[in-house]
């Protein structure tokens, strides 16, 4: 029986690796496809496959998907549509702006925010741990940044000032889909959250960019649409069931604490396919940062462990 447990376990850390490893595809296929297409269009595209995959998937396996209560559809189709629209189109900015390493480390100042934001919303504390942790995330997020190269972004034509905000802006949308989970996967599950907060997100997005004069462009060339589906199947679908799948072996802590893997994997792949590098400060930076939020998941996890059904995504759709 202890054999069988141990399995269990060492299998969800694997997932949970996987998740983070598959996250950290975005940067890259993202730069390689900023020649073909505009940035703002790529991720309306990445999502909206997805979603037809979960939609199809929905149809054969779970028609119970579709149907959710009318808070369900405002909080999360809405609500949770809404972020995943920002996600969406800032982390283009910021990818396009700093380079892949620099924006994923902008994303993880996503547990700063919601440490702030908790304890304005929620009361939480805000301890001394806490505050010394999101002071090493930012040097480190700052060093990433600066120490980077965006290489193959610039046909995104996007500067480091629109990167940092796109970054800041994906963050924020991570930290409230985070605290949005905490209330709505409980209720509804964590897979109809994500498909029902992807729907929102694709009607969202489309709006925003008509409204912007930036309608989603078609994907002009196979090399695009194969681009976009290596997207949506790896870090819309591969990755959230694979992190589904560590959350349900493994505790909220330790599956989260292996996800962060991702800026790394996103910074060696940036490196080998596209040639973005970081200087030895970037490469301190990177890892000073994701040190930071592995510990103050770990420290978290220690202090108490919520089930596995009360936590939210690893990230927006």
């Amino acid at each position: 029986m202890t054999e069988s447990k141990s399995t269990h376990r060492v299998v969800g850390y694997l997932m949970a690796l996987g998740a983070g490893a598959t996250w950290g595809t975005t940067g890259p296929l993202s730069t390689g496809l900023y020649d073909l297409m505009p940035a703002t269009s790529i991720g309306f595209w990445r999502v909206l496959i997805g979603t037809v995959a979960l939609a199809i998937w929905g149809i054969l396996f779970r028609r119970d998907l579709f149907r959710a209560d009318r808070r369900g559809w405002l909080l999360v189709g809405l609500g949770g549509g809404a972020m995943v629209a920002l996600f969406e189109i800032a982390y283009q900015f910021a990818i396009g702006g700093v380079g892949v390493a620099g924006a994923a480390a902008l994303l993880y100042t996503a547990p700063v925010i919601v440490a702030v934001l908790a304890r304005v919303i929620l009361k939480e504390a805000l301890t001394p741990t806490r505050v010394a942790l999101a002071v090493i995330v930012m040097v480190g997020v700052a060093l990433t940044v600066t120490g980077g190269s965006n290489a193959g972004a610039e046909a995104a034509r996007m500067g480091v000032s629109a990167g940092i905000a796109g970054g800041l802006l994906s963050a924020l949308s991570y930290a409230l889909t985070s605290l949005m989970g905490r209330y709505a996967a409980p209720r509804y599950g964590v897979v109809k959250v994500l498909f029902l907060e992807a729907i929102g997100g694709v009607v969202l997005i489309w709006i925003a960019l008509a409204i912007w004069d930036r309608s989603p462009h078609l994907p002009p060339s196979p090399a695009a649409w194969r681009g976009l589906l290596g997207l949506a199947a790896g870090s819309v679908i591969a990755a959230n069931l694979f992190f589904f799948g560590a959350m349900k072996r493994i505790e909220a802590a330790p599956a989260s604490v292996a996800a962060t893997i991702e800026p790394v994997v996103g910074a060696l792949l940036a490196l080998l396919l596209v040639s973005q590098r970081l200087t030895t400060l970037g490469w301190l930076g990177l890892l000073m940062g994701v040190w930071g939020v592995a510990a103050g998941y770990m420290l978290e996890g220690l202090k108490k462990e919520p089930t596995a059904d009360a936590e939210p995504m690893g990230r927006p759709a």
